[in-house]
């Protein structure tokens, strides 16, 4: 059977890496998108800074140095990303009207004298203004690319306008133009064009997958190593349960799981003996009963009246079965049979051929499909099943056994079609040695310790046993057994 895909881990290693990588990348999807943004706004005033401090500066030394150094000047101050010239009108025939441009010029204008006419455009598209003496240069140009000679063919390239960005608006250059007035009536012009940086999400997912990585190894492998007690807890657990003998565990992990482990084995240990000094005592009662009762029985036999003599005889034979079937119940529980994977169609079917051997109508249809296995000590679960066919036979008539499996349990049922039991009565019946006088005679030979005996096997096997009416009329008996999930045995 094919293992469903579950959304959530089952295990605690499982769980707290699920809700540690869970956590990781939340964090990492917030810190992203937290700091992404400052990064850039970060660069791009900066750039933004550096041209307005360029500007001043190169305005001030312009207007106090003679117009023959002018030259050297715009070309010592320009660079690959920004470059300034000085004609006689200006690049910008009117100021942008955007807050980044209002916002540019307000912190040229408090720098410079408050008179002068100073236009700033801020906008992503290529710059069509281009200085007389130096080539636009973009920041995605090879870095071999000198400045351009001034060849004829380089003054046309230069010259031309700028093909416009077909790329996404964020991958588009930024574009700043400026010009200022100058003293003398001309105007200083610059031009810068730069691109903002843009996000790599690779950083990120190699951060997370580390982590990631981290996190399955090192939590996953201690959670294992600090469960590994827990998981034998719960299979010893299981053991005690299904009535087998287990062997104390040892005291390891963290404190809390071992007086975990400390408490079990002090439970299981007070459990087992307190069983056994039961089960001792009754063999023990039983036993010491029976001298007694044959005393009486030899007694009985002197008595003169023959129906005084025949009841007395008939109880003694009554309290002699119940003492040999208490002495026969306890000497199976003494025994302490081995438990041992059982298939329990072949288990059942045996059982019923046994029946039909000697007459009895007792039928079993097999399931189809996978076999159905338990773990149980084979001859004390006979017992219990004999027990229940012998009452579904006596008292029904006939008995109907059938096998299935439901929600990890091998579920058995015993049907016979006789009077049933009134409903206020179907769990007296497991009390030892009740027995009902409307459907159970004592001309049956029933002494009323045969469905207390199941009971108690059953539940030492882990298992539950329920009487109940049958719609159809009858009485049901079902057994309910864990069955045996380890590898191998379905």
């Amino acid at each position: 059977m094919t293992a469903r895909l579950r959304p959530w881990p089952r295990s605690l290693a499982g769980q707290l890496v699920a809700l540690l990588l869970i956590a990781v990348v939340l964090a990492q999807i917030i810190t992203l998108w937290l700091f992404a943004g400052e990064r850039r706004v970060a660069l791009v005033e900066l750039a933004r800074n550096t041209i307005v401090s360029r500007t001043v500066s190169l305005v001030r030394l312009v207007e106090a140095a003679p117009e023959s150094q002018h030259p050297d000047m715009l070309r010592a101050i320009s660079s690959r990303f920004l470059w300034y010239w000085i004609d006689e009108t200006p690049a910008l025939a009117e100021a942008g009207g955007g807050r980044t441009d209002k916002r540019i010029a307000a912190m040229l204008g408090e720098e410079l004298d408050a008179g002068k006419t100073i236009r700033v455009d801020v906008s992503r598209r290529e710059v069509s203004h281009a200085p007389p003496s130096r080539r636009r240069i973009d920041v995605g140009d090879s870095e071999g690319e000198d400045e351009a000679d001034d060849r004829p063919e380089d003054r046309q390239a230069r010259d031309r306008p700028a093909p416009h960005h077909h790329g996404s608006w964020r991958a588009a250059p930024v574009s700043l133009t400026l010009s200022v007035q100058l003293s003398d009536g001309r105007w200083l012009n610059g031009a810068s064009r730069f691109r903002v940086p843009r996000n790599t999400l690779l950083p990120v997912f190699v951060t997370v997958a580390l982590m990631a990585t981290a996190i399955v190894l090192v939590i996953g492998l201690t959670v294992r190593r600090l469960t590994r007690p827990l998981r034998d807890l719960a299979a010893a657990a299981g053991r005690l349960g299904r009535g087998e003998d287990v062997e104390p565990l040892p005291e390891s992990g963290p404190s809390e799981v071992r007086s975990t482990i400390q408490a079990f084995n002090v439970m299981q240990d007070r459990l087992t003996r307190f069983v056994r000094d039961r089960t001792r005592m009754l063999g023990a009662i039983s036993h010491d009963l029976r001298t007694p009762i044959t005393s009486l029985r030899i007694r009985a036999e002197f008595i003169d009246d023959d129906e005084n003599r025949e009841k007395m005889i008939e109880t003694l034979d009554e309290m002699q079965r119940m003492v040999e079937a208490a002495l026969a119940f306890a000497r199976d529980e003494a025994s302490r049979e081995v438990g041992a994977p059982t298939d329990l169609s072949g288990f059942i079917d045996a059982i019923a051929e046994d029946y039909r051997d000697i007459g009895r109508p007792v039928a079993f249809d097999p399931p189809e499909g996978s076999r159905i296995v338990v773990s149980c000590r084979p001859f004390s679960l006979k017992r219990a099943m004999r027990n229940l066919i012998d009452n579904a036979v006596r008292y029904g008539g006939d008995a109907t056994l059938q096998l299935s499996s439901e929600a990890g349990q091998a579920v058995i049922t015993v049907r016979d079609h006789g009077p049933g039991i009134p409903e206020e009565r179907l769990k007296d019946v497991f009390e030892p040695f009740v027995r009902l006088e409307e459907s159970r005679s004592e001309e049956t030979g029933g002494i009323g310790l045969g469905l207390s005996i199941a009971r108690s096997i059953v539940h030492a096997h882990g298992g539950t046993l329920m009487l109940a009416n049958h719609p159809d009329g009858g009485l049901e008996a079902r057994i309910a057994l864990p069955m045996d999930d380890r590898p191998g045995r379905r």
